[in-house]
């Protein structure tokens, strides 16, 4: 069809480029997570809460402080050793569940959550955590029930919706995304965020002119602002305009507004433009990367965009140290594997290349097999897909 061969043509990537991150934004910043509000309450009064035990005490502590900056793998063994132990077991299995959402277990998390519930946490906080994981496990339906029920204990928590809008962007459950920010928006009309994740959820779908009119919404309800600027650039971009992208880009930035989605937009696309090392948009990408980088070093976008650009400069130490932590943080994204196999063969470590290119097959058919059971059209190997996102990357 020739509006999904135009889509085909200019959705490289986008998928990485959701603007509230989910669990990211979940932790490590003083504005979201330090614990949730609802869990700390909570935990004041949690009568699960026994006699201090000073090594639970101590792993708990060094659990939460782990979760909080992001180092949810090593933050694991902490909690576990916690749990049940601490004096507040809340605090413990929820970042437990967190971090075992984060690092790509979400059927580990469900259970911890679902006991929680039962146990009388019954807030917001849970049942939105709790949809994460339903929707990383592929039970969509369950996940939709949570959210509902977050959504009644806090109707007006825009994060609620777009910590599970970014969920569902990342299993590519598009269909259900779209319903996630639909719930958000039937209690948050004017959210420029809930329009612009609209937008993305209809322009993945093969709706992209429905969605350019949420993603005017979302620049009329917050002019000149973060999210503007990020519309108008991923706006350009899904039209296939790169230097659009890259002028929308740079006057956002010109403007002070320095956002780590907004940086990499503007490195994603300067790449896309055909820059070469020793080019000063070459420079430029490269700086605004590692700012991206250094202000939110849990992004796999921003990692994921700065190993391409290493590569191409043929950096490839760099290029492997920072494809290897997108890969960490979003371990089912294609193109990490593409790229890291083209930069483990220029290296020489042919088994590694290998190995990626196994992993990349096994990613390929998952998703082959998902589109054909799927009813409709599920855009199959568009580049917004993880699928498409590898055969944009590099070749190895």
């Amino acid at each position: 069809m020739e509006v999904g061969v135009r889509l085909r043509a200019a959705l490289a990537g986008v998928a990485l480029m959701s603007m509230s991150l989910g669990l990211l934004a979940q932790v490590g910043e003083n504005r979201q997570f330090q614990m949730p509000q609802t869990a700390k309450a909570q935990a004041a009064s949690d009568p699960s809460a026994g006699k201090p035990d000073s090594q639970a005490e101590e792993e708990l502590q060094k659990g939460t402080a782990l979760t909080q900056t992001g180092s949810f793998a090593e933050a694991i063994p902490h909690l576990l050793a916690a749990r049940g132990r601490a004096s507040n077991d809340y605090v413990a299995s929820f970042n437990l569940s967190l971090c075992f959402i984060a690092t790509g277990q979400p059927r580990q998390a469900v259970p911890i959550l679902t006991a929680l519930r039962a146990a009388g946490h019954n807030n917001a906080d849970v049942n939105n955590l709790l949809a994460q994981a339903y929707v990383g496990d592929g039970q969509n339906q369950k996940a939709l029930v949570a959210l509902q029920q977050a959504s009644k204990l806090a109707p007006e928590n825009e994060k609620l919706y777009l910590f599970v809008a970014d969920a569902c962007m990342a299993k590519q459950e598009y269909a259900v995304g779209l319903q996630v920010v639909d719930l958000g928006l039937d209690h948050l009309p004017r959210s420029a965020h809930l329009h612009y994740q609209r937008g993305m959820f209809l322009a993945l779908l093969d709706e992209l002119d429905a969605g350019k009119k949420d993603f005017d919404q979302a620049r009329g309800l917050a002019p000149e602002t973060d999210i503007a600027f990020v519309t108008a650039t991923q706006k350009a971009m899904l039209e296939g305009d790169v230097l659009e992208a890259v002028r929308a880009a740079r006057e956002g930035i010109k403007k002070g507004h320095h956002d780590y989605v907004l940086l990499t937009l503007l490195g994603e696309a300067l790449l896309r433009s055909g820059i070469a090392p020793g080019q000063p948009e070459f420079t430029e990408a490269q700086e605004a990367l590692e700012k991206s980088v250094s202000e939110r070093p849990n992004y796999a976008g921003s990692q994921l965009a700065l190993g391409k650009l290493m590569l191409l400069d043929n950096r490839l130490g760099d290029a492997i140290a920072h494809l290897e932590t997108a890969r960490q943080f979003n371990p089912n994204n294609a193109s990490v594997y593409s790229n890291l196999a083209s930069a483990y063969r220029r290296r020489g470590d042919l088994q590694q290349a290998q190995n990626m290119l196994a992993v990349l097959e096994k990613l390929n058919q998952a998703e082959a097999e998902k589109i054909r059971s799927a009813p409709g059209d599920r855009k199959a190997g568009y580049p917004g897909s993880e699928k498409g996102q590898s055969e944009a990357a590099e070749r190895p």
